[in-house]
């Protein structure tokens, strides 16, 4: 950050006084600037025994595979802003059912919230942001082309909860990177 977005001075990078992490300060109109992580959310559209699945049509992961998700905007919810993406993604309408993972990824400063969710229907295609859509069952996914290690390990946590029978609330940190090896 270079400039106050309240008053357009330049701002500098300090501790301010009570704090303790350096943020940028406008020294003409004293705002202090907090940068905090952004909150990613969206759902596991389910279909039966299938996962409703979206090949990405925009970087970052350009054309890998993904569970619709994306930044939560103001004024929604997260359940609101996990049914949006999925129809701005999938042009797919769901039923949000629970929270299933709050996943934190502090390298990027990304906290994502997935909820489990029901398709109404089978009316469901590409939106802008996606190249194609379609359901899968946990031996066809894709695990080699998912563009992002939080939504592998949601996909992960999803399947063994199912096969256990009972799902609960996951709350997890993501280490890997996209494209780093699974451990």
């Amino acid at each position: 950050m270079n400039y106050c977005s309240n008053c357009g001075s330049q701002v500098v990078l300090r501790t301010p006084f009570g704090d303790d992490r350096p943020r940028y300060i406008c020294d003409v109109c004293h705002t202090t600037h907090y940068q905090n992580p952004r909150v990613v959310t969206g759902c596991i559209p389910q279909w039966k025994d299938q996962i409703l699945l979206c090949r990405r049509a925009i970087e970052p992961r350009y054309g890998l595979w993904t569970l619709p998700a994306g930044f939560l905007e103001n004024g929604e919810t997260t359940a609101q802003a996990a049914a949006r993406e999925t129809l701005e993604e999938a042009n797919a309408r769901v039923v949000i059912d629970a929270p299933f993972s709050l996943l934190d990824i502090p390298r990027i400063n990304q906290v994502y919230v997935m909820f489990r969710a029901r398709l109404l229907d089978l009316d469901y295609a590409p939106g802008s942001e996606s190249l194609e859509v379609e359901l899968f069952r946990e031996a066809e996914i894709p695990w080699d082309t998912l563009a992002f290690p939080a939504i592998e390990q949601t996909l992960v946590l999803f399947f063994e909860d199912r096969r256990l029978g009972s799902f609960r609330m996951h709350n997890e940190t993501v280490w890997r990177q996209p494209g780093e090896p699974r451990r």
